[in-house]
């Protein structure tokens, strides 16, 4: 059976950490692929210096029905850039019945676009997030603004930037790469530590 893909979708200055449990979790499963898609074929390097290479483009992305899931992880370009193009792919791909996964600074980018007025979500602390969207006439979701860890809803899945861990298990649920109680495990294990079992 063909594995089914999750897009990682990286700009410049990625923050490597804030995907990291997720796309492990996801790759441990084997109904899924992790691959990387961006704007442009040009490797990206995150916070931490990695230099990811880049299977996808935006432009040139087509296979919408293996398509599970696309996850924008954080990073210093989302409130820098205006990402139009970026936009209109997470509409098409949302249109498409695909969830959306974003935390921090990208939660403020699908924020700015419009894509979180009608959805319970959250992102970092609720008047740094407001203040990044003062000027912005197309966020419209400040009634449904939440603050949580994570919030799945709508097909959106967001997160704050001390969220890792929650955002993972957050798109672990909504894929499925394991029963509930197991995800559940993982989480508590890597959450609390060893001693919490002790």
């Amino acid at each position: 059976m063909q594995k089914k893909e999750v897009l990682l979708l990286l700009t410049d200055h990625w923050a490597d950490w804030e995907a990291a449990y997720a796309i492990t979790g996801i790759s441990m499963s084997e109904d899924y692929e992790v691959k990387t898609i961006a704007v442009d074929k040009e490797p990206k390097v995150s916070i931490g210096g990695l230099r990811t290479e880049i299977d996808y483009t935006i432009a040139e992305y087509q296979n919408f029905d293996r398509l599970a899931m696309v996850i924008l992880t954080g990073g210093f370009t989302w409130t820098e850039t205006p990402y139009d193009n970026i936009a209109a792919f997470v509409s098409k791909a949302h249109q498409a019945g695909i969830p959306i996964a974003a935390i921090c600074g990208a939660t403020i980018f699908l924020a700015k676009y419009g894509f979180l007025n009608n959805v319970k979500h959250t992102g970092d602390d609720a008047e740094y997030f407001n203040d990044m969207l003062e000027d912005e006439d197309t966020y419209g979701g400040h009634a449904h603004f939440v603050v949580a860890q994570a919030v799945n809803d709508g097909g959106f899945i967001t997160a704050n930037e001390t969220a890792a861990l929650e955002f993972a298990r957050e798109i672990c649920r909504v894929l499925k790469t394991a029963p509930d109680d197991e995800i559940d495990e993982w989480y508590e294990k890597y959450k609390n530590g060893l001693e919490a079992d002790m």
